[in-house]
């Protein structure tokens, strides 16, 4: 009987390494990486069924990454394994990409679980997020921010907040520096920043780079 195969994506290589040893040797881990640009590759390179992904990765994050796959690999279930409670984001990825919800204090015992849901053709989301998205619904069914960034700015604004130059960006996703700088002011003006330390602490709430 074939395993399902898993791939884990998180740049803290500790926590991916615990992780592949809690699931082995029931499911075949194929791969741990450490940024969402890795993922891509090795996603389309070895089309696992299962993606294990943190949200806070360098280069691409896991929200903007697991977008994409969910169009490149639309078979493969794409399961959350966060330290983010945040339920806005939880919605949003359940939504429309992701099959599976887990925070990382809470993984160890329902990892397995998870993985043989989605598996199934469920989805899972942790109680203590399932709780929040409840409460959230009743409180306002149709709440929604109004001003989004768009993918583009999202790859922007995480390449400068993890500390590159414009120029280091502008040759990193092959576009001029120009436009870097434009997508840059824009996003400054559209959300009120006026500092680069505010760029910085709008990428983090924007859950693009990692607070710690």
């Amino acid at each position: 009987m074939n395993q399902p195969r898993i791939l884990i994506a998180d740049d803290h290589i500790l926590v991916a390494e615990a992780f592949k040893s809690l699931i082995e040797p029931d499911y075949q881990v194929i791969k741990v990486v450490t940024d969402g640009r890795s993922l891509i590759s090795a996603a389309v390179e070895l089309k696992p069924d299962v993606v294990l992904l943190d949200l806070s990765m360098p280069l691409l994050n896991g929200i903007d990454a697991g977008q994409e796959l969910k169009k490149l690999l639309p078979k493969t279930k794409l399961i959350i394994l966060t330290m983010n409670e945040d339920s806005d984001i939880a919605s949003k990825a359940l939504r429309h990409w992701a099959s599976g919800y887990l925070l990382k204090k809470s993984a160890g015992v329902e990892l397995k679980r998870a993985i043989d849901e989605v598996l199934h053709g469920h989805s899972y989301v942790t109680p203590v997020i399932a709780q929040k998205l409840i409460e959230e619904f009743i409180r306002d069914p149709q709440q929604e921010r109004t001003k989004e960034l768009t993918k583009r700015q999202r790859q922007v604004l995480q390449l400068l907040a993890e500390g590159r130059s414009m120029k280091e960006a502008a040759v990193f996703l092959n576009i001029a520096v120009r436009t870097i700088a434009f997508h840059k002011y824009r996003i400054m003006e559209d959300f009120g920043l006026k500092t680069n330390s505010d760029l910085v602490r709008f990428a983090m709430r924007e859950h693009l780079i990692s607070g710690v």
